[in-house]
Order: structure tokens, then C-alpha cells, then sequence
């Protein structure tokens, strides 16, 4: 039997993909293999967003080279899109795709089995105006499931390169997006992430439908389904009807991720992000007169070019003033081809880490003050996977629907499943729980030696 490896860099989209491109060698008999071992295709789906995830991928495709010299090896993804050519000069590379056309891979495989010359794939993304269809009705290792909804952004912030590698925005159609959200749910999970390059940035390409549209219809239509949950919203796409959606479903979890990237106007402003902080504080207050207690996580990029410790407590101030559950901060790295990377007065790196440092800080003090809010309190959670670090504690981790971590008693049965926990003890990034009850298919009798 032909096997084949995969190797993922990089976000959320790209993990969902390598699934898609897995169900398209599986169809046509393939067994996958752990890509620490020798497989006859290895396929590395590469990252783009920063020099450094250049760098990754590379490294990852000479690792695949030298475990089998023999082997066909596949590169797609944001860095075979944006630089095939540097990728066709690492020597042993036979076949690019880039963030299209990945179901053609196969038939490149075949190409280059025969004529044993390289196969470069690669078309100009900024043409492509149809949503290319992947469906993944079931993850190899996962007890969430991703539904990715659009592809591309038209944003064309100064610092980001992704437009160029996943082209302009466009949405999947709505019924296909409904269709595999139920055969997921039919699949057995509880939980769908919709995920996509500008996820709620859903429909701006269509007429009469938007991304609200979606989520009532995901709400209304999909059987079974007990939670939504939305990898990412940007300030300008919380409308006041997503609001009245999020305020009206059982289903939609309290939580939002909604980037910031920096709490300084003029900052804001070289980074040609789309609003102001007075802009994106009038939409939180307006979420959370919605939905009390809803957790609001998001990115913030420090040191970017020319930032000024004013900028720098401008940003600190803000993010205390908004008050985030949890924030993930990255220091701004220089992106090849994109004007920032351009941009006069770079910040030496050893400030980059001060004040990555601080804003971590920052970030976990406003973490366990959310979290204390839920001390005593019953919350539902899926839980996902063991505890890592003390394997044989009985101890599994998993979210609550307003993103909070816990550890707490459970058992394989219950992977997956939707549990009620009550938070003994708040934390950072665990909380600690004690089991509570199973809300559903769990026999009784499992249940009962957990509570006790």
C-alpha cells in the first residue's frame, strides 16, 4: 500500500487543510503514516506569515528529503504560493501547490512519476474569485472540529503578507457550509469552529447573505449541534446583528476573539488596520451590554516600526482598560515584501522583548482575574485530551464554552462529550474543576464512579 506523511506549519487553516488534502489520498487508497516515518509521499503544508516560517518550512522539507531520498515530496501552502521558485531549488522538492487547486496533487504525483521532472502548480492566487471546496468530515485528532468558511482577505495591512499567499476574500456557499457542519455533527462532535483567512468577513463577496445569515442558519438548521464557536471576528464585522444573533443563541459560545494589534491610534493607523480604539472600545461595551460575562481574547503585535514608549503605554493602557480574558502578543517580526518590513525606525529586538514581556504580564493578571469570576461556579465543558504533565492523575483538560482551561477528574468515555464542572479553584492557564455530571450519551454507571 502507498503511504503517504503530512507535515503542518502555521495556523488553524492550514491544520483544517492538510485534513481536506489527507481525505483526497485516502479516497484514492493511501495509508498515512506519522511523518517521523518512511512514507512514499510526504506533503508539507508551509507557513508564510513571518521570515522565520520561510525558514520552518524549508527545514521541514530537507527533513523530508533525507528520510526518504526516494520518496515523492509535496509542498503546498502560503510559502509555496507566495516563493515556488525558491522552493524548487531545494534540491529533492518534486511537486508545488500552492492555496489552490490542492485536489490536482495527486494527479502531479502521477505527472511526475512519469516524466520525473519537478511539477510546479502554482497559479496567481489574486485571480482566483471561487471558494475551492475541501471537505473534512472527520479529524484525525481532534474532539473539535474546524469548519473553514472563506478563504483570502482584502485587508492589505502593512504588516501582513497573507493576501498575497491566499489571495481576495471569498465565501463558501452557504448550503455546502450547513451540509458538512451537519456531517460533523453526525460524525459525533458537539463543538464546530468556523475558521477561515478573515472568518467573519463571510459574505461581503455576496449579495443577499452575510455573515450573520450564516450563523443564524448554522443555529437553526444543523441537528444536534450544541456549540459555535468563532476562531476570529474583527471590530467592524461585530454589526449590531451579529450581536442580536449572539444574543439570541444557546448555541453561539461566550467567547470572541477579536484583534486588537495595538491600542495606539497612530500605530494603528502605519498598520492600516481599519478602525480606531475609541471605534473598537464602542463595539466591546456594545457585545457586552449583549453578553455579561462574555470572554474576549485577542493579538496584539508590539514593536512595530517606529512605535514610541508613548504608543507602547498607550497600548498597555488600553488592553487594561478593555479588560481581555486572555491576550496572545507577538513581537512584530519583518515580513519580506510588505511595507512595514520597509518602514524607517525598526525597534531593536531587546526592546521588542520588554515590552513583550510586560504585555505577557499584563495578559496573565487579566486572565486569572476572568477566571476568579467563575470560582464555584457549574460550567459546561468538552473535555478533549489528558493532562499532559501528570499522565497517570485521571486528570483530562478541556474548555468551557467562555474559554476557560480545566483540569479535572474524567475518562475516555467522555472525550468529546459535553460535561458539567464546577471550578474549584481559578488559575492561569489551568483551572481546576471537579467533576460534575456527563449533560448526555455517557453510561450511568461511568458517570456515577467519577462523582463520587
Amino acid at each position: 500500500m502507498t503511504t503517504v506523511a503530512f507535515h503542518t506549519l502555521g495556523c488553524k487553516v492550514n491544520h483544517y487543510e492538510t485534513e481536506a488534502i489527507w481525505q483526497f489520498f485516502k479516497e484514492n487508497g493511501y495509508e498515512r503514516v506519522d511523518f517521523d516515518h518512511h512514507a512514499d509521499v510526504y506533503v508539507i503544508n508551509t507557513c508564510t506569515v513571518t521570515n522565520t516560517g520561510d525558514k520552518k518550512s524549508r527545514q521541514v522539507i530537507r527533513r523530508a528529503v533525507r528520510k526518504n531520498p526516494e520518496a515523492v515530496v509535496c509542498v503546498t501552502g502560503c510559502y509555496a504560493q507566495t516563493s515556488p521558485d525558491e522552493i524548487l531549488e531545494i534540491p529533492g522538492v518534486d511537486v508545488i501547490v500552492g492555496t489552490q487547486d490542492r485536489k490536482r496533487m495527486l494527479e502531479y504525483i502521477e505527472e511526475h512519476k512519469k516524466t520525473r521532472q519537478p511539477v510546479n502548480g502554482v497559479k496567481n492566487i489574486m485571480k482566483t474569485r471561487v471558494f475551492e471546496e475541501m471537505d473534512v468530515p472527520t479529524f484525525t485528532d481532534r474532539t473539535r472540529a474546524s469548519l473553514k468558511i472563506q478563504e483570502g482577505c482584502n485587508n492589505f495591512c502593512t504588516f501582513c503578507i497573507i493576501p498575497w499567499a491566499r489571495g481576495l476574500l471569498r465565501s463558501r456557499d452557504p448550503e455546502a457550509v450547513i451540509e458538512q457542519a451537519q456531517k460533523l455533527v453526525d460524525a459525533g462532535y458537539k463543538e464546530i469552529v468556523l475558521t477561515g483567512i478573515h472568518t467573519a468577513g463571510y459574505g461581503e463577496d455576496m449579495k443577499d447573505y452575510n455573515f450573520a445569515m450564516l450563523l443564524q442558519d448554522l443555529d437553526e438548521k444543523v441537528e444536534g449541534l450544541k456549540r459555535i464557536r468563532i476562531s476570529s471576528i474583527e471590530a467592524s464585522q461585530v454589526t449590531d446583528e451579529v450581536i442580536d444573533i449572539l444574543d439570541r443563541s444557546e448555541k453561539i459560545v461566550r467567547h470572541l476573539h477579536i484583534p486588537l494589534q495595538s491600542g495606539s491610534d497612530s500605530v494603528l493607523k502605519r498598520m492600516r488596520r481599519k478602525y480606531t480604539t475609541e471605534f473598537y472600545k464602542d463595539r466591546i461595551e456594545k457585545i457586552r451590554e449583549a453578553l455579561p460575562g462574555l470572554a474576549i481574547t485577542s493579538d496584539v503585535i508590539v514593536g512595530f516600526p517606529g512605535e514610541t514608549e508613548e504608543e507602547f503605554q498607550e497600548t498597555f493602557d488600553f488592553i487594561k482598560e478593555i479588560g481581555f480574558s486572555e491576550l496572545h502578543v507577538f513581537p512584530y517580526s519583518k515580513r519580506t515584501g510588505t511595507p512595514a518590513a520597509r518602514m524607517k525606525d525598526q525597534i531593536d529586538d531587546e526592546v521588542k522583548n520588554e515590552r513583550v514581556h510586560k504585555l505577557i504580564e499584563l495578559s496573565n493578571q487579566l486572565a486569572k482575574e476572568y477566571a476568579s469570576r467563575y470560582e464555584g461556579e457549574v460550567l459546561e465543558v468538552i473535555p478533549e485530551e489528558p493532562y499532559k504533565e501528570e499522565p497517570d492523575s485521571g486528570l483530562y483538560v478541556g474548555y468551557t464554552d467562555n474559554y476557560l482551561k480545566v483540569k479535572f477528574p474524567a475518562n475516555e468515555d467522555m472525550a468529546g462529550k459535553i460535561v458539567r464542572v464546577k471550578i474549584t479553584k481559578a488559575g492561569y492557564p489551568y483551572n481546576e474543576g471537579q467533576f460534575v455530571r456527563v449533560m448526555d450519551d455517557v453510561p450511568a454507571d461511568k458517570q456515577i464512579e467519577l462523582s463520587s
